[in-house]
C-alpha cells in the first residue's frame, strides 16, 4: 500500500468532518459568530473594517481564508473587503466560496446580493433576496438587501 501524506489525511478528514456535519448560518445572527470568539485574527479584521481601514483588513483575511478554507464567516468577510475596495471579481469568488460551505450563510447572500447591484446583475440581486426571504423571513439581512434595492430603483 501506499504511503499517504499526513496532511492530505488531515486534509481529509477535515473535508468529510465538514461535509457530514449539519450546515449552520454561522455569523449570520445578532449573537457574536463562532469565527469571531475562537479565532482572534477574525476579530482583528472586523475591527479593522469597523473602522473603515479595509486594506489593514485584507491581509488578515487573506491568511485566514488560506488557513482555514472552510470559514465561510472569513471567506464572506473577505469578500465584504474586497468588495469596499472595488476588488468585484475576487469579492465575487469569495461569496461564491462562503456559499459552497454553508449555501444558508444569511450575510454571504445579502453581501452578494450588493455586489450583483454594484455589477448591474439585477436579477440575481432579486434571487438572492428571494433567497433570503425563505431563509429567514424579514431578517436584517434580507430587509439591508431589500433597502439596497429600492434605493437602486430596483424594488
Amino acid at each position: 500500500m501506499p504511503h499517504i501524506p499526513s496532511y492530505l489525511v488531515i486534509a481529509l478528514f477535515t473535508l468529510v468532518s465538514f461535509a457530514t456535519s449539519p450546515a449552520q448560518a454561522v455569523g449570520t445572527s445578532d449573537e457574536a459568530s463562532e469565527s469571531e470568539v475562537g479565532i482572534p485574527a477574525y476579530a482583528e479584521a472586523k475591527a479593522s473594517i469597523a473602522a473603515g481601514n479595509y486594506i489593514a483588513a485584507l491581509p488578515i483575511l487573506l491568511e485566514l481564508t488560506a488557513d482555514e478554507p472552510t470559514n465561510a464567516d472569513a471567506w464572506n468577510l473577505l469578500g465584504f473587503t474586497q468588495r469596499k475596495l472595488g476588488e468585484f471579481d475576487a469579492a465575487g469568488v469569495a461569496y461564491d466560496s462562503a456559499l459552497t460551505i454553508n449555501p444558508a450563510h444569511l450575510g454571504a447572500l445579502e453581501y452578494q446580493g450588493e455586489l450583483f447591484l454594484q455589477t448591474g446583475a439585477v436579477d440575481r440581486a432579486k434571487a438572492n433576496l428571494e433567497t433570503l426571504r425563505g431563509l429567514c423571513g424579514d431578517c436584517e439581512e434580507f430587509g439591508d438587501l431589500e433597502a439596497a434595492l429600492k434605493a437602486a430603483g430596483q424594488s
